[in-house]
């Protein structure tokens, strides 16, 4: 199983976030409270896959620490993890080579499945803090699907069902089930997975 490294001064965050990913996904998870003490922790270890950063916490120094990360453990996916950075900061932290930006306020399971979409080589970025991309719209199968149906799609392509995409979405579950039916039929496909692999098949997200 992959190998986390979750560092985190706040305590019962980290231990919450460790101990759900050990026992609900049997991960190896080690932990660190500082940014130095992670990096120290990975001294010698060939086999820590993900590395998560809370942006807050002490010796990040902003996303100087992401940047120290990266150089230094080239090989490992390194995550940023924050409750309270805002869109700019989760912008800038990809914009400088992180593979994922993870809020806080997720839900476990919506956690998992950013942190599973990151071990299997994909970058997760919350649609939610995404900029506009006017220059970019979408074409051939994509061009009928409606924005709120677009932002369906994008939620099924991490795995999440249709009551976390409602929650996230802010509308009701019978909605989103509305929106999938309607894009599964636009995309002439016959399930939700083969809609997630056409859309990354063809790099949309």
């Amino acid at each position: 199983m992959p190998c986390i490294l979750i560092a985190d001064d706040h305590d019962l965050v980290r231990d919450t976030i460790a101990a759900y990913l050990e026992t609900a996904e049997g991960f190896t998870v080690l932990t660190a409270s500082n940014f130095d003490a992670a990096l120290d922790n990975m001294k010698g270890l060939e086999a820590v896959d993900m590395l998560i950063l809370d942006y807050n916490m002490p010796g990040m120094n902003g996303l100087d620490g992401l940047e120290r990360a990266r150089k230094t453990h080239p090989a490992t996916k390194v995550v940023l993890m924050s409750g309270v950075a805002n869109k700019d900061v989760a912008n800038a932290a990809m914009a400088q080579g992180a593979d994922g930006f993870i809020p806080k306020r997720l839900a476990a399971k919506s956690m998992v499945n950013a942190i599973k979409f990151v071990l299997a080589g994909e970058r997760y970025f919350p649609f939610d803090f995404a900029e506009p991309k006017q220059a970019e719209t979408p074409t051939g199968q994509f061009a009928d699907l409606s924005e709120r149906e677009m932002q369906t799609l994008e939620q099924l392509c991490i795995g999440l069902s249709n009551k976390e995409i409602a929650r996230n979405l802010g509308v009701q579950e019978v909605t989103v089930k509305l929106h999938v039916k309607n894009l599964l039929a636009k995309l002439n496909v016959s399930n939700r997975t083969q809609a997630a692999l056409l859309a990354k098949e063809n790099h949309l997200f």
